[in-house]
């Protein structure tokens, strides 16, 4: 009974651990060839950051996908989709915590 106490207190303080080893956010880099392309971030329709390339920002991570614009006079519009996808801890927390890992990491 001790030994499967002691397993449910462990799954409960692993719950989450993607997100706390990973972070909640990430630092997405743009680059163009040429350089100095004005770029906009947007999710779901909505612009999350701007950057002239090469450049950087810091973007807080959720499940929807990323769409990066760039534009610069002379050139064509190129646009590119950044997938989102599930950190390697998620996995790791569904198998040790189940549903409440997952659920903790999702939000």
């Amino acid at each position: 009974m001790k030994k499967l106490l002691t397993l449910f207190a462990s799954i409960g303080l692993l719950s989450g651990c993607s997100s706390v080893i990973e972070g909640t956010s990430q630092e997405l880099t743009v680059n163009t060839n040429p350089a100095g392309a004005d770029c906009s971030l947007e999710r779901q329709g909505t612009s999350i950051a701007h950057i002239a390339t090469p450049g950087a920002a810091t973007i807080k991570k959720t499940k929807y996908d990323i769409l990066v614009r760039c534009n610069k006079p002379g050139y064509q519009e190129a646009t590119y989709m950044n997938h989102s996808g599930a950190a390697g801890a998620t996995f790791g927390n569904i198998i040790l915590g189940g549903g409440v890992g997952w659920a903790i990491d999702s939000a």
